[in-house]
């Protein structure tokens, strides 16, 4: 069964964007995270999603991230720490594993 996904945001003090997801990533619910990333992403130079409490990332996922990789700044969980690496995205974007 799949975790729901949800999205909330905020600016850190400096007006950067910052986007935590909670749940899956995958085909299902893809548009949803996609329009989450490009309306933080709009306008601004950097990026920074946190993905610590994301369960599963599927391609679908991975495709939105690597749209706004060259601003990125990643907080992933150990889990998705192979996804990433093996995809590429590390070699594109700042990423930092969340180690329990």
């Amino acid at each position: 069964m799949t975790t729901a996904l949800t999205i909330t945001s905020h600016r850190q003090p400096d007006g950067t964007p910052v986007l935590t997801a909670a749940g899956e990533i995958d085909m299902s619910n893809v548009g949803d995270f996609r329009d989450a990333v490009d309306r933080a992403a709009a306008g601004a130079e950097r990026l920074v999603i946190d993905l610590t409490a994301v369960e599963y990332l599927d391609s679908a996922g991975l495709t939105v991230l690597f749209a706004h990789a060259s601003r990125l700044d990643l907080i992933a969980p150990e889990l998705l720490d192979p996804v990433i690496t093996v995809s590429g995205l590390a070699d594109l974007a700042t990423v930092r594993v969340a180690r329990p």
